[in-house]
């Protein structure tokens, strides 16, 4: 029998319902997936993006902690000068009222830099000498001045619930370049704030999940084979994919299995090249010194940033670099002095960084981003404090390398760095613009998850068009 044009089809139907029940969420979850074709068999297969993208891959610098922006890319000469004065601010420390506080000078000195005069603070002077190759952006703003919560937003675009970090997406978006190694890849000493969901795939395949590596003379445990042989263990692994690829078949349900699937394979060509990609004595005794790392270290910033160009070069898509732990970090409540040699541990190897991209001509397909999770206030509570509270309603972050303008400086804070006074950036026009510049649109790349369709940047995001190229 014909069905008339009134008559509902199976799909329309359910979709009719009220969607009140986890059962008809789930089937309405599934129709989505057959509408959107099956579900690859391999989740880390390369796809083409939405557009013409500008960078191939992304090196991510997060200061863990929140790095004083008015002490290090967004200069205040009126703060300097008007240095123990008063102002009201309607919150202090996530505490609504009226708060009179102190403003407190900077401890460092700015001058402009390189051909662009972009002005960047003493605390980073072999940044400042890369200045003509930065795109600072002086006006990002944030929704929490708690530390996990800001350190989960910037990472996920999420302030209060677990999502998939930005390195996870991406992977999602664009799958890897290189079968061997996982296409998110993250290099921490210690666990950040927000601890493992800051490279954490959450509801997307779980082969998009970061890869962490810890530096030292064993970066990533457990790489060594478990048997005698490589040929013994293509043998067992070949015998576990016949009995996947049988379950498949007979269940057809791809997803789970496949990125579990997926995991050993990468695990095995694991084995063969990240031992290469850890063996730096290869690299000239120039390189070395140009990120500042000593022979044989296997440990600090320098090695850090030395191995995510060597990541970078093999086709690693998102590669995140923290420079420190939750218990050694940016956030300098009792002394800003505790700004010096923590900004003494990545300046160098940031400027060696870009400078040997540049010369290897992979800054221009190479997205490098700087940040931290929030700012410092520019006053506190007491006129004699040492130090600065954590500050979300502003603060500083640059972007160098493939499509976006160099030697610029995007938006501005007011006169004393409190508040954004032209062309705020929030952290979802962050991500936007970071997915964009890798030929993603940030509104076309979701996920179906329990009946509805996520995305990194939720319901909201611009991308920055004025710092494009």
């Amino acid at each position: 029998m014909t069905c008339p044009t009134t008559c509902l089809s199976r799909r329309s139907a359910l979709r009719s319902m009220t969607l009140g029940s986890t059962l008809l969420n789930g089937i309405v979850s599934q129709l989505s997936a057959e509408e959107n074709g099956p579900a690859p068999l391999d989740p880390l297969a390369p796809r083409a993006p939405h557009f013409e993208p500008r960078a191939k891959r992304v090196i991510f610098l997060f200061m863990s902690g929140g790095v004083s922006h008015v002490e290090s890319f967004d200069p205040k000469p009126r703060l300097k000068a008007d240095a123990g004065k008063t102002v009201t601010v309607p919150e202090f420390q996530g505490r609504r009222g009226e708060f009179s506080m102190f403003l407190r000078p900077p401890q460092w000195e700015f001058r402009p830099r390189g051909e662009s005069g972009l002005e960047v603070s003493e605390l980073f002077p072999h940044i400042g000498g890369r200045a003509d190759d930065l795109c600072v952006i002086r006006s990002l703003r944030s929704d929490h001045t708690n530390h996990y919560e800001a350190t989960l937003g910037i990472h996920t675009g999420s302030f209060t619930f677990a999502r998939p970090s930005l390195g996870s997406w991406l992977s999602y978006g664009l799958g890897t370049l290189n079968r061997n190694l996982p296409s998110f890849v993250v290099i921490a000493p210690f666990t950040p704030y927000a601890g493992g969901q800051v490279w954490a795939s959450d509801f997307l395949p779980g082969s998009h999940q970061g890869t962490l590596v810890l530096p030292g003379p064993e970066p990533v445990a457990n790489i060594r084979r478990r048997v005698a042989t490589r040929d013994l263990q293509q043998r067992e692994l070949a015998l576990q994919e016949r009995l996947n690829r049988r379950h498949l078949e007979t269940r057809g349900q791809a997803g789970p299995l496949a990125a579990r699937m997926r995991s050993f394979e990468t695990a095995f060509g694991m084995q063969s090249e990240l031992p290469d990609v850890f063996d730096l004595s290869g690299e000239t005794e120039a390189t070395l010194r140009l990120y500042g790392l000593e022979p044989g270290s296997t440990r600090g910033f320098a090695w850090q940033c030395l191995v995510a160009r060597r990541l970078a070069e093999r086709g690693v898509r998102f590669v995140e670099l923290i420079d420190v732990g939750s218990s050694n970090n940016w956030d300098a409540h009792g002394d800003m002095q505790t700004h010096a040699p923590l900004a003494k541990n990545v300046d160098q190897p940031i400027a060696g960084l870009l400078t040997d991209l540049k010369q290897r001509g992979m800054l221009e397909d190479t997205l490098v981003v700087w940040t931290t999770e929030f700012g410092r206030t520019p006053f506190n509570a007491d006129a004699g404090a040492r130090g600065r509270e954590h500050h979300h309603w502003v603060f500083s972050s640059w972007l160098a390398g493939a499509g976006v303008r160099s030697g610029h400086v995007h938006g501005a804070s007011d006169e004393y760095g409190i508040h954004a006074a032209s062309d705020a950036v929030h952290v979802h026009d962050f991500h936007a613009t970071i997915l964009h510049l890798m030929g993603l649109d940030h509104e076309r790349l979701t996920f179906r998850h329990s009946g509805r369709d996520y995305r990194l940047t939720d319901v909201h995001g611009q991308v920055v068009e004025e710092i494009l190229t």
